[in-house]
């Protein structure tokens, strides 16, 4: 039997703000991307574009965040287990912060060619 709570709509939403602000609070580089979004999703609604290619660059970001989110996840999960130096939680800290990098290069190429098909295609 799993130690959960019954579910509820409000309060699993209250629980998942909850998280959102405390990464943003204990993460500088979550806090340096929730900002550089904010700032390109502004930048989208004044470029002159397809609505299309503005909903891509503007999703994209998102999963920067969902990355960084999951890598903190993942940082608290292994600091709990052991805050020994140990091979193993290296390595998994490690692939967390592989999924972030993967995820902003997927972010860049998506907008290289997202950017080339607006204006050079």
């Amino acid at each position: 039997m799993r130690n959960q709570p019954k579910y509820h709509l409000w309060k699993n939403a209250g629980y998942a703000i909850e998280g959102f602000f405390e990464v943003f609070r204990h993460e500088t580089s979550f806090k340096i991307e929730v900002c550089l979004s904010l700032v390109v999703w502004i930048a989208l609604f004044f470029v002159p574009m397809p609505l299309t290619a503005k909903a891509i660059l503007g999703l994209s970001m998102l999963f920067i965040l969902i990355a960084e989110l999951a890598n903190s996840a993942i940082e608290r999960t292994v600091d709990l287990v052991t805050k020994e130096r140990h091979t193993l939680a290296k390595h998994a800290k490690d692939a967390g912060a592989a999924m972030v990098l993967f995820t902003v290069i997927f972010t860049i190429v998506v907008w290289i060619v997202t950017l080339y098909s607006v204006y050079f295609a």
